[in-house]
């Protein structure tokens, strides 16, 4: 399952994110990994979640991103949830290429049974069809 959070910049989502986080981590029977781009968030996100920097690891670009997040489900087959905030940070700015992004996510989430919530600065309106078709938007 896909979960876009979806909002301009100051509207709470990361707040949002890190709260579903944090209960995802005391509901969880597996890991929980909360993905972001520069570790701003070290003190909010539960010691029981998997705090990810991707600047750290050099992931730039979508089609980058979704090999860091297909390698992190390869390697965990514990792993229950995704959280990811500053999605068009991290993969671009391109909302085709988001949408596409969308997509293969969707299909590695039912393969491997993880849920994926990502955190976009956007409206609704801005989403390609194909993400706003395959997602729920909270």
């Amino acid at each position: 399952m896909i979960t876009l959070i979806l909002g301009r910049k100051g509207s709470g989502k990361t707040k949002r994110l890190i709260d579903l986080c944090n209960q995802a981590t005391d509901q969880s029977k597996g890991n929980v990994v909360f993905i972001e781009k520069e570790g701003v968030s070290i003190y909010d996100v539960s010691h029981k979640a998997r705090l990810v920097v991707a600047d750290e690891y050099g992931v730039k670009g979508f089609d980058a991103f979704y090999g860091f997040i297909a390698g992190m489900c390869a390697a965990n087959y514990d792993l229950t949830d995704v959280f990811v905030d500053s999605t068009l940070k991290i993969g671009g700015s391109d909302m085709e290429a988001l949408g596409a992004f969308a997509e293969k996510l969707n299909i590695l989430s039912k393969k491997e049974e993880v849920n994926f919530t990502l955190s976009v600065s956007a409206d609704k309106s801005e989403l390609p069809e194909k993400a706003a078709q395959i997602a729920s938007i909270l």
